[in-house]
């Protein structure tokens, strides 16, 4: 090809990325396009959205990098070329203006994503353009790994075994971009990254977070995991110890390369490196189930489970949206993800089992208030995450399996340090009352300055009766 153009999307770096390296090898000029896509951000419910400041500073930072890679080169420099609008409409504008003879992308396996990428490969094909995808943010894809009867996995365990057995080091490989950086073409004049008010939004207070950014960002994070990674199992489910990587908004955006990330885990070897290699699995199998069941987005994964009866209960839907269900864990979560937009997986699981188990309220309702809140939300991973918890998805925890909120509170958070964080109110509480509060008589209330039901919330529900309801519901379903 004499040009090319590469279209970043969930993969926002210079380094090991598929598409830039196939374009660049066969191509001798290529252009580089983010879209800041409307047909997404017109549909984000607030104007205030930490996803997009991210994404805006790693673009800056992905537009630097390309510039001094091909300067590096010994080029004239380079960069990226930023759109907003609809992508399936600013994808063949832009290749049509640039001349290019292909399209270059990393796949996505969302369905809306998909149909998104047919309308472009559409009407590139009307103009002459080529349109090429490729694998790049997962290890293994679509219907790589199959069972021996030629199927998708649908339990997680038998999956990771044949994950594990076929991977060897050329799912691995880097792809090694900065050799042929001469070929980028320089960003056309008068070009310029956008601002936020630019595209319609204000600052939120992620700069007030101090959360890492961009390819830099991802690189001192990963760095610091690196030294910690083997207390990794033992330390993962505590969310008041420095136990997880802290990458996953960085991974859900690209800002590094699952390969490196996997190539370091399998080498490394050690417990706390299997436990985390194990759920950079379970990223490629919720996409890999994605792309298998697209109903999933909508439907339970277990059809028969469409039938349960879900309560009609917007009071305590919004009780538990703004962390007032008088239980302390599940109330410091949900605060900790409206104010940073980030929770700890281990919360994940409490907060979704509490919301469908113990509120029997439809899963669905929980997993589209994460993806309007969480900094990494990823649709196969939410969906397949509160599926689990609400054990209508594949390999979930069985409907009997309702997590306690108080046991799990005493068990991951012993010394309340992470729910004194988030509810100051309930700063002066021991810790003998600090898990299940309204157990305290009026004396202690006194001592510790806060009054449950007036200062604190009373418990919106009982645990042991919610817990009876819900057998009843699922066992109704079971037939």
């Amino acid at each position: 090809m004499s040009a090319a153009l590469v279209w970043f999307r969930r993969d926002l770096r210079s380094e090991d990325h598929a598409a830039l390296y196939h374009a660049l090898k066969q191509a001798e000029r290529v252009h580089c396009v983010f879209v800041f896509d409307t047909a997404i951000l017109d549909l984000l419910p607030q104007r205030a959205d930490r996803r997009v400041e991210f994404i805006l500073a790693a673009v800056g930072e992905l537009d630097a990098a390309l510039d001094a890679m091909s300067q590096a080169a010994g080029g004239g420099g380079s960069g990226l070329i930023v759109r907003h609008g609809r992508a399936d409409e600013e994808i063949p504008r832009l290749a049509r203006e640039l001349g290019v003879d292909g399209v270059f992308a990393n796949r996505d396996y969302e369905p809306e994503a998909i149909a998104r990428d047919g309308r472009v490969a559409g009407r590139l094909a009307a103009d002459g353009i080529t349109f090429a995808d490729f694998k790049d943010q997962v290890i293994f894809e679509r219907d790589e790994l199959l069972t021996q009867a030629g199927q998708p996995f649908s339990v997680f365990t038998p999956y990771k075994n044949a994950w594990l057995r076929k991977l060897d080091s050329s799912y691995l490989q880097a792809y090694p971009v900065a050799k042929r950086a001469l070929r980028l073409a320089p960003r056309p004049a008068g070009a310029s990254l956008p601002s936020l008010a630019d595209l319609g939004f204000e600052t939120t207070n992620l700069a007030a977070l101090r959360m890492p950014l961009g390819m830099s960002g991802a690189r001192a994070l990963f760095g610091e995991f690196c030294g910690r990674i083997e207390r990794y199992r033992e330390a993962r489910d505590f969310p008041a110890v420095k136990g997880v990587s802290y990458l996953s908004t960085h991974l859900r955006f690209g800002t590094l390369s699952i390969r490196e990330l996997a190539a370091y885990a399998w080498h490394k070897g050690g417990a706390g490196a299997e436990t985390w290699l194990s759920e950079l699995i379970w990223r490629d199998f919720y996409q890999m189930i994605l792309w298998h069941h697209p109903r999933v987005v909508e439907a339970s994964f277990r059809p028969e489970f469409d039938h349960v009866r879900w309560d009609d209960a917007p009071e305590l839907f919004a009780a538990w949206c703004e962390g007032r269900t008088g239980y302390p864990i599940v109330d410091a979560a949900m605060r900790q993800l409206n104010q940073t937009g980030y929770m700890h997986n281990r919360l994940r699981m409490i907060v979704a089992s509490f919301l469908t188990k113990d509120l029997g309220v439809d899963w669905r309702l929980g997993e589209r208030y994460f993806a309007a809140s969480l900094n990494d939300y990823d649709l196969a991973a939410n969906n397949g995450g509160w599926q689990w918890a609400a054990s209508t998805g594949c390999d979930a925890q069985p409907y009997f399996r309702i997590f306690n909120p108080v046991t799990q509170s005493q068990k991951f958070d012993p010394e309340g340090r992470f729910i004194r964080r988030y509810l100051p109110e309930l700063e002066r509480v021991p810790d003998r009352h600090l898990h299940a509060p309204w157990q305290m008589g009026g004396i202690e209330q006194a001592a510790a300055r806060v009054r449950i039901g007036i200062d604190y919330p009373a418990p919106v529900v009982d645990h042991a009766l919610a817990r009876e309801r819900t057998l009843a519901r699922f066992a109704v379903t079971k037939g």
